[in-house]
């Protein structure tokens, strides 16, 4: 008889078909946003993904409810995640010291990421900025889980505005945000990103730093993990399975299958760039981004303390078998 459980997930191609060996898997495809938000609050389901700085940010506070497998559904470079006005400070980040900066939450996983990459590659560190947290297009956004900033560090919380409207207004001088504000979105030509050739930033610090920033990670209930460990594994093989097929997809010449132009083209450069496994899981192919992430991560405040790689993940997942 197989175990029933129950995942919630954002819907990629790379968990389409996701089949779990001794599962009966029920999928529930919501947006990230609902699913971090009520999973946080109220444990719904089995299996989640979630935030990788919300479940951090819980791990090092001495939260063991919850715990990882090393599969990550969502990575992405957030230099392309700050965004100015037309007349803003473009492709000048140095001049954001001193500034005004918006964020939806600090514990917001790429904002973990474009406050590092502002301090350690273009010296504005996080006491040289006035911090503003308020949802980015919908007002009244709170903190998903408590956090304590850095001495020196302010965080004003902004409850009937949106960061697209202060950044509009000129109450502020960026915005970070995951999802772009809403007249980035609707061309209006009012917000910008920061850096307007973004993917060569992004190529670029890659090649020098060797980190391709994960985002999101899988969690199981520490009850479903305790009751069954044999689930930790069988996770992982399965979403690395449709994971090798997605990606397989993406690499066809044939007959393309996503309505983008150049599809398969752009999976061949990120094969040359990152090599044949261009969306590797596991600790191992990834120790050098989450020790990157964990150490801005302790020195934002979004964790407690700083947190080892390992220690996020059921210990049985961190090494793998070889034939």
């Amino acid at each position: 008889m197989k175990l029933p459980l129950t995942l919630a997930v954002n819907e990629y191609d790379h968990v389409r078909d996701l089949a779990v060996a001794g599962v009966e898997l029920t999928c529930l495809h919501l947006p990230v946003e609902e699913i971090f938000f009520r999973f946080t609050r109220h444990r719904e389901w089995h299996v989640s993904e979630l935030s990788l700085a919300k479940y951090s940010s819980l791990r090092a506070a001495g939260d063991e409810s919850l715990v990882a497998i090393p599969v990550f559904t969502s990575r992405a470079f957030r230099h392309s995640a700050i965004y100015v006005r037309r007349d803003g400070p473009v492709d000048d980040p140095g001049a954001l010291r001193g500034g005004r900066v918006g964020i939806p939450e600090w514990t917001q996983t790429a904002t973990v990421y474009a406050r590092g990459l502002l301090s350690r590659s273009y010296g504005v560190g996080l006491t040289e900025v006035e911090w503003f947290q308020a949802g980015t297009n919908e007002p009244g956004r709170l903190e998903g889980v408590a956090v304590v900033p850095p001495p020196g560090v302010t965080i004003t919380p902004v409850t009937d505005r949106t960061l697209n409207d202060l950044l509009v207004a000129g109450d502020l001088d960026a915005v970070i945000a995951a999802h772009a504000p809403r007249d980035f979105d609707a061309g209006t030509g009012r917000i910008v990103r920061l850096f307007s050739d973004y993917r060569a930033v992004e190529e670029a610090s890659y090649r020098e730093t060797g980190v391709f920033p994960i985002m999101h990670v899988v969690v199981l209930r520490d009850d479903v993990h305790r009751a069954h460990p044999w689930v930790a594994m069988n996770l992982v093989s399965a979403f690395e399975a449709a994971k090798r097929r997605s990606t397989a997809r993406a690499l066809d010449f044939n007959a393309p299958l996503f309505p983008v132009p150049w599809a398969p083209a752009n999976a061949e450069r990120a094969a040359a760039t990152f090599g044949r496994d261009f969306w590797p899981y596991g600790v191992e192919p990834n120790r050098a981004t989450l020790d990157a992430f964990l150490d801005m991560a302790y020195e934002q405040g979004v964790c407690a303390r700083r947190l080892t790689p390992d220690e996020l993940f059921a210990p049985e997942t961190r090494e793998s078998y070889r034939v």
